[in-house]
């Protein structure tokens, strides 16, 4: 039986994890650790605030949910003590990533860092790469709960980055420039993401995460759309990276690889 831990326990995020791991046949849950929520009880076990605990508890794998700048300094951690890691904190660098990939390539362990663990997701942005070498244009909607610190999400951002590389790869070129000129609100537009994609966030109470990537072309359109309306949805792609990280070699991003995307 696989020994996991989770960090970040304390969260929303954290808590369907524990819950996901502990319901799970073949996996259980030995470890939360959570600094904000050091002393409650999740799932039957008392959450530290110290991640030396997952060593302690014989952790074969963690599950991190917590915040970037707490991943930063857990990845050495667990790179350095042989722990598999599996990383859904958003709000990670590039340079983040590349430095986790030297971490894990020398390293016992393996890692998996997922933008967003919801298989409906993944699939729509391998939707997305089959369409964008036919389509003009196209803009990235996201839209979260009123909590989330980052903006744009990491799931917008990656989702731009594979449209603007099936059309690379397609050798369809560049999306066509954004033609406004007149800005009457600064920020109006959104952000520019890779490929020169505009992304625009949204923040509302009662949201969980959606995407819409709306495409255009002469005379029509298409919508692509993804909406996750409870955080179980999350779940089994967690469990799917917790499953299949140890045969997974120094670092993944994303679970498409996981499932044969």
């Amino acid at each position: 039986m696989r020994k996991v831990g989770v960090v970040g326990a304390g969260g929303r995020m954290g808590r369907e994890v524990c819950l996901a791991v502990r319901m799970a046949p073949d996996l259980e849950l030995v470890a939360v650790v959570d600094p904000a929520h050091e002393g409650d009880t999740i799932e039957g076990l008392t959450v530290v605030g110290d991640v030396a605990q997952l060593s302690r508890a014989g952790a074969d794998v963690v599950v991190d949910f917590s915040v970037a700048e707490a991943v930063r300094a857990n990845l050495a951690f667990y790179a350095g003590h042989g722990i598999h890691a599996v990383i859904g904190t958003t709000g990670l660098s590039d340079a983040d990533l590349d430095a986790a990939a030297e971490l894990f390539a020398a390293s016992t362990a393996n890692a998996v860092v997922a933008a967003n663990f919801a298989i409906g997701a993944v699939l729509l942005m391998r939707f997305c790469e089959l369409a964008a070498p036919h389509m003009d244009g196209v803009e990235v909607i996201e839209l979260h709960h009123e909590a989330k610190r980052d903006a744009p999400s990491g799931t917008a951002r990656h989702t731009a980055a594979r449209l603007a590389a099936a059309r690379d790869h397609a050798g369809s070129g560049p999306f066509s420039p954004d033609p406004t000129t007149e800005h009457v609100l600064p920020g109006a537009r959104g952000a520019e993401g890779p490929g020169g994609v505009h992304i625009h966030s949204v923040r509302l109470p009662g949201l969980i995460a959606h995407e819409e990537v709306i495409f255009g072309a002469l005379g029509q359109s298409l919508t692509i759309r993804h909406d996750s309306y409870d955080r179980r949805s999350f779940m089994p792609g967690v469990l799917l990276a917790v499953r299949a990280v140890a045969d997974r070699p120094g670092l993944t991003q994303g679970i498409e690889a996981l499932l044969d995307l």
